[in-house]
């Protein structure tokens, strides 16, 4: 099979090495983009038409070299950009640590780490549906179990690798593995990916506070789910999730807040991060879960 290649430049710190660490651990791309350290390879259905496309990642100088098995054209190349949050110039966030030490000690355990979003907003809300009441090792085998189904398989790279569906695969689909109340929620996020709702550029588009509003109007879409669905679904870098109790323990304990810290202590934190405050929260996270991991 034919590929197509091109680059994708860095501007600021990035380090390609960190981010197939963080696939490798994280269980939402773990089973459907496993990496073997020197590529990552997934599959996914582009935003832009709703077709699948198989893609491979290397690192390259200044960047990384990216293959597709189709022709990327701009609005491809901006989702993979994405994707690996090389579409926002970082210059400037390795500068926060300067004004908050303990921020900067949490950069310096990951240098060049990234945040590595869900291939896209809708599939981001799936797997926020599938997780809820569950494990991730759990909602992995449902999403994968659910892509084997209704997705398609791509030969990537000499690999066979299985795309998530697209919306209009799923807007009436039966037979998920999932109670039926999730069902009905994954059958309604579907009508609202098709809608436009659910994308990169319309969610990109508002302000972050009007953005967390809508996407918390959906069906099965609490705080949290549109928290996710924002910030590594769309890749919205200076959003700050107003309920996530897994992140507010982690700054609990590096902040030495109490454990009564009103949602307005840890706004105030999150301030200095302008206009940085996803990545510096997926940086607490990525490394809170590196250290507490079994």
């Amino acid at each position: 099979m034919s590929t197509h290649g091109f680059t994708l430049a860095a501007e600021g710190p990035f380090d390609f090495a960190e981010s197939l660490r963080f696939v490798e651990d994280w269980p939402a791309t773990s089973t459907l983009a496993p990496s073997d350290g020197t590529a990552l390879r997934f599959a996914y259905n582009t935003e832009s038409d709703w077709r699948p496309i198989g893609v491979t990642v290397r690192a390259a100088p200044g960047g990384v070299a990216v293959e597709t098995t189709r022709p990327a054209g701009p609005a491809i190349r901006a989702e993979i950009a994405r994707i690996l949050s090389l579409d926002v110039d970082g210059t400037g966030f390795a500068a926060l640590a300067a004004a908050d030490p303990v921020l900067g000690d949490v950069l310096r355990l990951r240098p060049g780490l990234r945040p590595v979003c869900f291939w896209s907003p809708w599939e981001a809300a799936c797997w926020a549906v599938i997780v809820q009441r569950s494990s991730m090792h759990v909602a992995a085998r449902i999403k994968q179990r659910i892509a084997e189904r209704y997705g398609a398989t791509l030969d990537v790279d000499g690999h066979p690798f299985v795309a998530f569906p697209p919306p209009i695969s799923l807007v009436e689909a039966g037979g998920l593995g999932l109670p039926a109340r999730k069902e009905e929620w994954i059958h309604d996020l579907a009508r609202a990916a098709l809608d436009g709702v659910l994308t990169t550029e319309h969610l990109r588009g508002l302000p972050p506070s009007e953005a967390l509003a809508e996407l918390r109007a959906l069906p099965g879409v609490g705080p949290f789910t549109a928290g996710l669905i924002l910030i590594r679904g769309a890749g919205a870098p200076d959003a700050f999730p107003g309920d996530e109790p897994r992140l507010f323990a982690i700054l609990r304990e590096a902040y030495g807040l109490p454990e009564d810290a009103p949602p307005t202590a840890y706004r105030k934190i999150a301030d200095s991060w302008r206009p940085y405050r996803s990545w510096a929260s997926f940086h607490f996270r990525a490394t809170g879960y590196q250290v507490r991991r079994p």
